[in-house]
This record gives C-alpha cells, sequence and structure tokens, in this order.
C-alpha cells in the first residue's frame, strides 16, 4: 500500500476552531481478484486507487458548545484487475461526497451543571453498487444522531439515539446479493467512570 497526503492547518477565533484541509492518494495493491486461468481460485494482482480531498473542522463555538465536521471528496476506482473491462471503474459503496457534523453543549453552571445536548447529521452521496457499472446505485442518505448526557466528577451518564428519524438505507454492498442495510432507529445507554 502506498499513501501521499499534503495538507495545512489553521486556527481561527483565538484558537478556540482549528481546521485542516488534505489532499491524499492511497493506492492498495494485491487486491484478490479472480484467476482467469483456474475459475473459482483469486490471485493477488489487483490494485484500487482512491484520490481526494478532506475538510476537516473542530472546535468551541462559545463555552459549552463545540462543534466537529468534515467533508470529504473521493474518486476511487480499479486501476488494474484479472477482468480488464472494470479497470477505471468506481469502487463499490464510496461515494464521491460524504460529509459530517456534530455538535453539543453542555450546561457550565448552575444546578444541572454537565448536562449536555448532542445533535449529529451524516451524509452519504450516491454509490455504486457492484464495480460493473450495470446501473446498481446505492441512493444517498441523510442519518441523524443525537445524545443527551450528564457528566459529574468523574463519572459520565449518556442516552444516544442513532438514526433518530429510522431512515432506511445501505450502509455498504459488494454486489446486488450482498447488501447490508444500515441500523435502524437505534438508543444506547452508557454509565462510564474515571479512576
Amino acid at each position: 500500500m502506498r499513501e501521499y497526503e499534503v495538507g495545512v492547518k489553521g486556527e481561527f477565533l483565538n484558537g478556540r476552531l482549528a481546521a485542516t484541509l488534505a489532499a491524499f492518494e492511497l493506492i492498495r495493491g494485491n487486491v484478490s481478484v479472480a484467476d482467469p486461468n483456474n475459475p473459482g481460485f483469486n490471485i493477488p494482482i489487483g490494485e484500487q486507487r482512491s484520490r481526494g480531498v478532506e475538510l476537516d473542522l473542530i472546535g468551541k463555538i462559545l463555552p459549552g458548545w463545540n462543534i466537529l465536521a468534515n467533508y470529504a471528496y473521493t474518486n476511487a476506482t480499479v486501476t488494474n484487475n484479472s477482468d480488464t473491462t472494470i479497470i477505471g471503474n468506481r469502487l463499490y459503496s464510496v461515494p464521491y461526497h460524504s460529509a459530517n457534523l456534530w455538535t453539543t453543549y453542555e450546561l457550565q453552571a448552575g444546578s444541572l451543571q454537565g448536562l449536555g445536548l448532542g445533535l449529529g447529521l451524516s451524509y452519504v452521496g450516491e454509490r455504486e453498487g457492484d464495480l460493473f457499472r450495470a446501473g446498481f446505485i446505492l441512493p444517498s442518505y441523510v442519518r441523524t444522531d443525537a445524545s443527551l448526557f450528564y457528566r459529574r466528577n468523574n463519572w459520565r451518564v449518556a442516552l444516544n439515539v442513532e438514526n433518530l428519524f429510522d431512515v432506511a438505507y445501505v450502509k455498504e454492498t459488494t454486489d446486488r446479493n450482498r447488501i447490508s442495510p444500515g441500523e435502524p432507529f437505534t438508543v444506547r445507554g452508557t454509565l462510564s467512570v474515571e479512576f
């Protein structure tokens, strides 16, 4: 595997917000592909390449109000395969565009100090459903997550809701027969103590 990355970092609002912009290329070799001389067997000659740009923003907007946001543009393709008809095709389940936004607010004073709320949005753009450009496209989706938490001294209790609006979506696939649906509306509770 070879990876190349170049980027810049910056701080804003007196260091409360930090941003990173990076361009990357990742080349993965020895990918298992069908052996043209022995049907039913694979050989490690395949190669895949991902190129793209990522933008991350993290920091504190106001006391108690935090934000984490990112965006990625990814162009992922097959660059070598025993099936030469798929060279240049996009990798399955990899969107061109994806983005996340997560923000939390925690009360800083008063009798409810340590009580907080969080809200997050995840966007995943359209993706190929297989390597063969056969019109099998996975649709884009937006998933909403939320949390309610309370932190005091060295302990924390939280209630996390994933897929708040119970959006039906496909998480990933390799072909029409192997489709993994996304998690439905899910509630998780946690209690943690730091020693």
